[in-house]
């Protein structure tokens, strides 16, 4: 017992000191688990090969949830609609990586059900660590972006007909040669736990197998909903997180009795679930869970790392690294072009799907228990994946040099700015949610809008629904002039990006120091940056419709619609002062925590906040008495 807990606090102690710093240096928390599996393994020794084994098995089971998350995420009308993406782009990278890894694989000397394994694990790139860095950079929305998108969404699909197909190529008779030369006979599992279908001839055992599939199916698709009502008229919260629990370890179990990957069956449980009204529910039970295991399943993966690999022939290890990186970025560079790809984005999609990713970790599990690959090779590409993920930031790096080297106009040499032929009162830079609704409400009302936006997709969605828009990107000086500032009354600053949106409002009081100026703002720090700008009315993005949510819980915990709105109204009235105040103490580049006269003032008008609204609420209610 005292081991088992001496074991636990080791894991979970490295894991809350390793990956918040790595997730603060914007390198992700995958690699902060890995991190904290390296400490404690091979740096520190308190975890041995034995007890990361030993938890190894519980934590594989972080992967079965994660792929049941990555189903209910996956609407099939949404694939659909994805297709030609997720076939071109993500199938043929799939296919063209796979197919030339397992042909250097075999041009070294290596047998077929290796070649084959390598070919899998090295196909697949890191979809936590990509999307993290996509998205806290802003190059999701880039065209390189998407299309690295739909290329990680295809591979987390491929994952699980991998997972099917690896144990096919098993070889019974693999010895199992360790490092230093010692042969260990590979271990026959077969007889080990139930099965349905053990004994059974070759038609029989499809039979049985397509039945358990065909059972989930129509039980996902016919019996979820009367469960969850059953499940809601209990009206115990912790019921809903067993039964979400019972349904993936349930189908787990299932599909491991017929001889398939558990991942399968809740991959496929999770698409039939995707449209249900008890998805999001599903979503915040299992979420915990799995992110507590497949955390797990990373400490594990770096604890068992042998760096002695690395030791014995670090030049060796290194060559296959870069061999793999380059070998994967040719690949990707001529599959981009193809789909036309360019510039800035061509090189997004190149660089950042070159590494290994996290599901070779499960890969490699895999082919080395169902004995694919000998146990000292999968140390090996253990390893290789490892260095190859802790690689990519420094990926990320050569795409921020070639970018700036690039410019910014490489990305618009597939659409030229358009031509604009008309000017009107109202200039709208940025059509996206926010400049959408301020683009109908101005046009409903009988004013004409003039519409920039350097997102080709957007404009022609907008087109397709009879609203004109032009192609271009707004800071530039000749767009805004082409679309009339010279003689607009107001500009409405909606784009996305932090930076451009100051300095078009900038610009703009420059060259208009009359015209009034509308932004859109992110938070507090963007509001005080907009307003340094020139900015005449800003507009946080969530602030709103966050007072609107305010005022309903009011409503809610005792007070009346007129005392909750007034409360509103006092709340936003001050909140607008406090800003404009705020803004004079505010420092370019200074957090506000180290800002002492920011932080004192903002101390004094919360409290000025909270003492305006009791006075408020007790004069009304004095006020009510008397009446």
């Amino acid at each position: 017992m005292e081991h088992a807990l001496y074991t636990a606090s080791i894991f979970l102690l490295t894991a809350v000191i390793a990956v918040p710093i790595s997730a603060r240096l914007g390198l992700g928390s995958v690699l902060g688990y890995l991190a904290a599996g390296i400490l404690i393994g091979p740096v520190l020794g308190l975890v041995g090969t034995s007890e990361a084994g030993e938890l190894l098995h519980y934590a594989e089971f972080g992967v079965v949830m994660m792929l049941f998350l990555i189903g209910l995420e996956l609407d099939p009308r949404a694939l659909w609609a994805m297709r030609d993406k997720l076939i071109g782009l993500g199938g043929l990278q799939i296919s063209l990586t796979g197919v030339a890894v397992m042909v250097v694989v075999m041009a070294v000397g290596y047998p077929i059900n290796i070649a084959v394994a390598c070919g899998m694990i090295f196909a697949l790139s890191s979809t936590a660590i990509v999307l993290q860095t996509l998205t806290e950079k802003g190059l999701m929305q880039t065209g390189g972006g998407r299309s690295a998108f739909a290329v990680l969404l295809t591979q987390d699909i491929a994952v699980i007909p991998m997972l099917v197909i690896l144990p096919l190529f098993a070889d019974t008779s693999l010895t199992k040669i360790a490092a230093d030369g010692s042969i260990k006979l590979a271990q026959d599992h077969s007889h080990e736990g139930l099965s349905l279908v053990q004994g059974l001839p070759g038609w029989g055992a499809a039979l049985v197998t397509l039945g358990m599939v065909f059972a989930i199916v129509i039980g996902g698709r016919y019996l979820t909903r009367p469960v969850f009502r059953f499940i809601h008229a209990a009206r115990l919260p912790e019921m809903y997180t067993a039964l979400a629990l019972l349904i993936v370890v349930g189908i787990a179990f299932l599909m491991s009795l017929v001889g398939l990957s558990a991942a399968l069956g809740t991959f496929l449980a999770g698409m039939l679930l995707a449209n249900s009204e008890f998805r999001h529910e599903l979503e915040s039970d299992i979420a915990p869970f799995k992110g507590l295991l497949l955390g797990l399943f990373f400490i594990i993966v770096g604890a068992q790392i042998n760096f002695d690999v690395l030791l014995r022939d670090p030049l060796r290890i290194a060559e296959i690294v870069v061999g793999l990186i380059a070998l994967k970025a040719l690949i990707l560079f001529l599959i981009g072009r193809a789909f036309g790809l360019r510039g800035r984005s061509q090189w997004l999609f190149t660089l950042s799907l070159a590494q290994a990713g996290e599901f070779g970790f499960v890969l490699i599990t895999t082919a080395t228990a169902q004995n694919v690959i000998p146990q000292w090779f999968g140390e090996e590409l253990l390893l290789v994946v490892a260095l190859s993920m802790l690689i990519t930031p420094l990926l990320f790096i050569i795409y921020d040099v070639i970018s700036k080297r690039i410019g910014d106009g490489a990305d618009t040499k597939k659409h030229t700015p358009d031509e604009i032929d008309e000017t009107g009162p109202v200039i709208i830079a940025g059509i996206g949610r926010f400049g959408q609704i301020v683009n109908r409400l101005v046009r409903s009302a009988g004013f004409n809008t003039v519409v920039l936006d350097h997102n080709m997709q957007a404009i022609e969605t907008m087109r397709r629904f009879g609203v004109k828009g032009f192609f271009g990107d707004p800071t530039r000086p000749e767009m805004l002039h082409a679309a009339g500032l010279a003689k607009a009354h107001v500009l409405v600053v909606a784009m996305d990006d932090p930076e451009a949106a100051v300095r078009l409002v900038s610009f703009a009081r420059r060259e208009r120091p009359d015209l009034h100026i509308v932004a859109r703002a992110r938070d507090r720090t963007q509001v005080f940056r907009l307003y340094d700008a020139g900015a005449n009315d800003i507009v946080r993005e969530m602030f709103d419709s966050s007072l609107r949510a305010g005022r309903y819980v009011l409503e809610n915990v005792g007070l009346s619609e007129y005392e909750a709105a007034q409360a509103e109204k006092t709340f936003f009235h001050h909140d607008r002062d406090a800003v404009r105040e705020l803004a004079q103490l505010w420092k370019d580049g200074v957090p506000s925590s180290q800002n002492p006269p920011y932080m004192a003032r903002a101390r004094a008008l919360e409290d000025e906040l909270q003492t305006m609204l009791m006075a408020q609420l007790d004069e009304e209610k004095d006020d009510d008495q008397q009446a």
